[in-house]
């Protein structure tokens, strides 16, 4: 009788261990604001039914860059300079943090397989390391927010009792930004407005892990 309870005991823990779940991607982001690169993911949830589960989730893309639309402006404001200050001054280190909601649906397409659709709102933190006007060699921080949304959808096929292997594919929305004020050596101030538009394509590949 011992050997049965504590049978039933470990099964009912094993069941309702299932329902929480825990998954790492990788996988490659293309946002408007610069070019793609690598983009990497935790996402964490619990089952609300077989078919439906909630969560949320934290990602992590960084990218070097030169904003060639406001070098440009930079040209317009100040044509007797270079060129090339204005590019280094236009020069971008981001390091975008979207941390997000998510609902998502599940559907059965086979024998250990699945796919899925997923909607998930949240924030996004984007912290930037740009070069000041006045010296362009010298970085300066800067943080910006601004509410984000995202759709996605893929496969999920099962591993093993307690591990699932996920191909995503999804569209993200965002566009943090501010304002700031440069002066020119006449004396000339005007207000420039960095926009990062963080909205893109991401594809990606991971392991959802049950316990």
């Amino acid at each position: 009788m011992k050997k049965v309870l504590m049978f039933l005991i470990l099964c009912t823990v094993v069941v309702s261990g299932q329902h929480n779940w825990s998954a790492f991607k990788i996988g490659f982001f293309s946002p408007q604001a610069s070019d793609g690169g690598l983009i990497l993911g935790y996402q964490g949830g619990k089952y609300v039914d077989e078919y439906i589960d909630i969560g949320w989730s934290v990602d992590w893309f960084n990218k070097n860059y030169t904003d060639k639309s406001l070098a440009n402006q930079f040209n317009e404001f100040n044509p007797g300079i270079s060129g090339e200050v204005n590019e280094l001054r236009a020069k971008t280190n981001l390091h975008d943090i979207p941390i997000m909601f998510n609902l998502t649906g599940y559907f059965d397409a086979g024998r250990r397989l699945a796919a899925f659709a997923s909607v998930g709102v949240g924030a996004e933190i984007l912290l930037v390391f740009y070069r000041d006007y006045q010296n362009p060699d010298e970085d300066e921080l800067k943080g910006a927010f601004d509410f984000s949304w995202r759709l996605s959808g893929g496969v999920i096929y099962e591993l093993g009792r307690r591990s699932e292997l996920i191909l995503e594919v999804g569209y993200h929305a965002s566009e943090p930004s501010w304002e700031f004020e440069v002066e020119d050596d006449l004396g000339r101030k005007r207000v420039f407005e960095r926009k990062y538009d963080m909205s893109g394509m991401m594809m990606r590949a991971g392991v959802k892990i049950f316990y």
